[in-house]
């Protein structure tokens, strides 16, 4: 793919966001930051703010929302998309995704994931470095698995919802709306909507280790 793509968040996330899209083609690349003391998203230019890119963003062949925070990735690319902008959707080429899967419109997949057959991603996903989406497994809007993390077949994970660095998550189960499970936990029951969860096995961390 080549052409302009903005790209909405210039941390260290949206960095990474760009440096997948030049692997995949695109040639100029504009950064996008609310943020007043933003600094340079070297070696890219910071463009404007996000009031900006919403004027402007028909302006461009695609935008991607580059924000690690779940919720505000999904609410910005949904304004985005209602001013008119076209999402792009980023698959690094070291990643290996079945062609019987499905990744949303959106969602950007880093080197070293894998996502399985039957596998259905929703819109404005982070599937992270090294990541495992195995087969069968659906993921709602706004998720992030984080590197390293895997899902075993047949796990289904609600909107919003964070998968932790290293997790791994036990087929069959069923992860809710805008759950939080910390890095390393090992998830081997179904996690209610809002709740972090943590440690091996992952237990909620508003109960005692002992509950």
């Amino acid at each position: 793919m080549s052409g302009r793509l903005a790209i909405l968040g210039a941390g260290g996330h949206g960095r990474v966001v760009a440096d997948c899209a030049e692997r995949l083609g695109w040639s100029e690349i504009a950064f996008f930051d609310d943020n007043p003391d933003a600094e340079k998203p070297a070696p890219w230019e910071l463009a404007g703010t996000g009031a900006d890119l919403l004027a402007s963003v028909t302006d461009f062949e695609a935008f991607i929302v580059g924000i690690g925070i779940n919720r505000i990735r999904l609410e910005r690319q949904q304004a985005l998309l209602a001013a008119g902008g076209r999402v792009a959707t980023l698959i690094h080429p070291a990643a290996t995704v079945s062609r019987h899967a499905v990744i949303g419109e959106g969602s950007v997949v880093f080197a070293g994931a894998v996502v399985n057959v039957g596998a259905v991603v929703g819109q404005a996903c982070i599937l992270n470095t090294g990541c495992g989406i195995d087969h069968d497994d659906h993921l709602a809007d706004g998720v992030h698995v984080s590197p390293g993390a895997h899902l075993g077949g047949g796990v289904s994970v609600g909107e919003a919802s964070w998968i932790g660095l290293g997790a791994s998550v036990r087929e069959g189960i069923s992860i809710g709306r805008d759950v939080r499970i910390g890095a390393g936990a090992v998830v081997v029951r179904h996690v209610a909507d809002g709740l972090t969860v943590v440690g091996n096995p992952a237990r909620d961390m508003k109960r005692s280790p002992d509950a």
